[in-house]
């Protein structure tokens, strides 16, 4: 990974949590629609980019191990109570607590998804080369990140602040948050030391896309907010432009 991508995934985080202490509000609405529009790109990325990647091997297994992100994040959540899709929630009694172990949750969740970013690109290049497909190259991988680190961050400020914790605190909060995926890609990149073992790497990429399946199902499951299996206009056409957005990476 270069210098600015690593800048770029720890800003991610900044911008989501600075726009939530700028607003001092739960603003849902805005809260749901940039989810939306997200888990719509989430779901793009992985279905036109990571999962072509992770299959290309031809491995009979590596399936197992896109179910594996996908419970792995499954059991995460029981840590970060689905904050990475939207889902604010504070406990009257022991709030703090609760919002510390929330930031556990999502700072495991952020390491382990930074651990295959060093090695995408090379893995992808890897993939399509004996493909005979030579792709363009994009780190989609870090994309998907970034898209979903925004909306999670912002819901994670939002929640610490409706915990009663200071500013400063919650800015504390979002510097180690964002943190974690850099120090994820930066831990992959030291032990590989720039030789990357596209199996490993693969088996990473592949719990990673679990991972965001879990993620961007969910988040799309829950834009019926009315439970009439109507979704509204303005749910409805963030879905379609973030679809439309990944269709245009192709």
């Amino acid at each position: 990974m270069e210098i600015w991508e690593y800048a770029i995934l720890f800003l991610s985080v900044l911008i989501g949590g600075g726009v939530a202490l700028f607003l001092k509000k739960n603003n849902k609405e805005v809260l749901q629609i940039v989810l939306a529009f997200t888990g719509a790109y989430i779901m793009g990325i992985s279905v036109l980019h990571l999962m072509p990647t992770v299959f290309a091997n031809h491995s009979h297994t590596i399936g197992l191990w896109v179910l594996c992100g996908f419970f792995v994040q499954l059991l995460l959540e029981q840590l970060s109570s689905g904050i990475e899709h939207g889902h604010i929630h504070v406990h009257e009694h022991g709030k703090r607590n609760f919002a510390i172990q929330v930031m556990l949750g999502l700072c495991i969740h952020a390491f382990m998804e930074g651990l295959p970013l060093s090695g995408y690109e090379e893995l992808h290049a890897h993939v399509h080369t004996h493909s005979h497909d030579h792709g363009d190259g994009g780190n989609f991988l870090l994309y998907g990140i970034i898209m979903h680190k925004i909306p999670a961050a912002f819901a994670l400020a939002l929640l610490l602040m409706l915990s009663g914790f200071s500013k400063a605190v919650v800015i504390g909060c979002l510097f180690l948050f964002a943190s974690m995926s850099p120090l994820g890609a930066g831990t992959a990149q030291y032990f590989v030391s720039g030789k990357v073992d596209p199996h490993i790497m693969n088996i990473l990429t592949a719990i990673v896309v679990g991972s965001f399946l879990h993620i961007a199902t969910t988040i799309l499951f829950e834009q019926d907010s009315t439970h009439q299996h109507k979704i509204p206009i303005k749910k409805l056409a963030a879905i379609a432009a973030g679809i439309g957005a990944a269709i245009i990476t192709l």
